[in-house]
């Protein structure tokens, strides 16, 4: 599953909270299929895992 990582520095700058998320410990491959679609741009930040795929510019240009 591809998912990129985002500094908490950056994340606050982007305002990553008003994204939906689900916790590090759940599956990516299940969310994915049954709510975000298989092309969902996803972003871990903390315990996190945020769908970024709404603003395409944080998971290409910010992410790491």
């Amino acid at each position: 599953m591809r998912m990129k990582t985002l500094y908490t520095k950056d994340a606050e700058r982007a305002g990553i909270s008003r994204f939906p998320n689900f916790h590090r410990t759940g599956s990516i491959a299940g969310m994915k299929e049954l709510y975000y679609g298989k092309n969902a741009l996803l972003v871990r930040c903390g315990n996190y895992i945020y769908n970024v795929s709404s603003e395409p510019e944080i998971y290409y240009n910010i992410a790491h």
